[in-house]
């Protein structure tokens, strides 16, 4: 009977404590009735391995306690697990293009040790690739648990499904040589050029642009707070020196608002697969979420101050204003000096620059979108 108690106590440890003590009586009558009619058969006693036997035929306790618990009976069903394994696969795609565009600056640059830089990559891509399954599997389980079914499971339409090209692998490649074809030329079989306009895009193009957007901002938004990690952000050499790389009090301060504005492009990449017809409304959005982009990209140009390099004693800023926005400065890029100070003036001059790129092209975004809602 020691043993009997025994069994009893693993299931009922893993039961709720409203319910254990009448599944347990129900359990122990069961066994005994089984091990009295197996005794009266045989006109004797069980022995314990006999006991055991009956026990496993009833089946282990994690499993017979399964059998009373109430809700799912999988941590992600079949109707979620395709989305869940595509979310996986385009995600650990898009991780291994980042990694791998981050590899190859390194080693271009000239890295004192290449094996260390490829094996730093390996371990961010590991490291990342785990964090992002773990919060896609916390996710999918949440909706398992509570029956939670957003409109896109069942409300999908056929022109919508070109985004999940992203989880394979042949498409990566086919979008690469379609980028490479756009460079090349305007002309030729299959070659069609980069300055075609949005009214000649198919709304497969949308969706695809949507679909990678989401996912890479949402890379971006997990990086940001600090959930996913990249090795070499933090550091560089210069000349065999390991150089460490400080953020400058801008992005405290702006931690928030920048948050804010990456799943402000995330809600609009959603609301473009959900409803690629909405052109109006998605418009809006799109000219208040650059407005947002625009706030941040001028007060981050006014700090002046962007980030700190750092070699033992010395230090050098890595920071710019509008005197930078000077043709005749990129011209003198090629001939910057490569010791730590010269490093953080070109930094400096080139983020100037990408700052006031990015500004205007968010200022391109704003008038497009107004003309674009206008015409809608």
């Amino acid at each position: 009977m020691d043993m009997v108690e025994r069994y009893l106590e693993a299931v009922a440890a893993q039961l709720s404590v409203e319910e254990r003590d009448d599944i347990v009586a129900e359990l122990r009558d069961l066994i005994l009735s089984r091990v009295e009619a197996k005794e009266e058969a045989l006109d004797r006693s069980l022995t314990d391995d006999e006991r055991e036997v009956i026990l496993k035929e009833i089946g282990h306790p994690l499993v017979v306690a399964a059998r009373y618990r109430k809700g799912p009976d999988s941590l992600i069903g079949p109707e979620l697990f395709p989305y869940w394994l595509y979310g996986v696969k385009a995600g650990l795609l898009i991780l291994l293009v980042v990694s791998g565009i981050g590899l190859l600056i390194r080693l271009i640059s000239g890295t004192a040790d290449a094996g260390q830089d490829i094996a730093q990559a390996f371990h961010g891509f590991f490291g990342s690739g785990l964090t992002l399954i773990g919060a896609l599997t916390l996710a999918g389980a949440i909706m398992e648990h509570y029956a939670i079914r957003p409109k896109w499971l069942t409300d999908w339409r056929v022109k919508d499904l070109s985004a999940f090209g992203l989880s394979d692998p042949s498409w990566w490649g086919a979008s690469v040589k379609s980028a490479s074809d756009r460079i090349g030329a305007g002309s030729g079989p299959g070659l069609r050029p980069m300055w075609r306009t949005r009214a000649m895009r198919s709304p497969r193009d949308f969706g695809a642009e949507a679909a990678f957007s989401f996912l890479a901002v949402g890379l971006f938004v997990l990086w940001w707070v600090g959930l996913v990690h990249f090795p070499g952000l933090s550091a560089i050499r210069i000349d065999g020196d390991l150089v460490s790389v400080s953020p400058a009090p801008i992005w405290a301060v702006l931690f928030a608002p920048i948050l804010l504005y990456a799943l402000g492009q995330m809600g609009i990449d959603l609301f473009t697969l959900i409803r690629p017809q909405a052109a109006r409304m998605r418009a809006v959005l799109a000219i208040l979420v650059a407005v947002a982009g625009l706030w941040l990209t001028w007060n981050i140009f006014e700090a002046g101050h962007w980030f700190t390099l750092s070699v033992g004693a010395e230090q050098a800023r890595i920071a710019g204003d509008g005197v930078l926005l000077d043709f005749d400065r990129l011209r003198e890029l090629r001939e910057g000096e490569r010791d730590l100070t010269g490093v953080a003036s070109t930094l400096s001059l080139i983020l100037t620059w990408a700052l006031a790129i990015s500004a205007a092209s968010l200022v391109y975004t704003i008038v497009a979108n107004a003309w674009r809602a206008a015409r809608a």
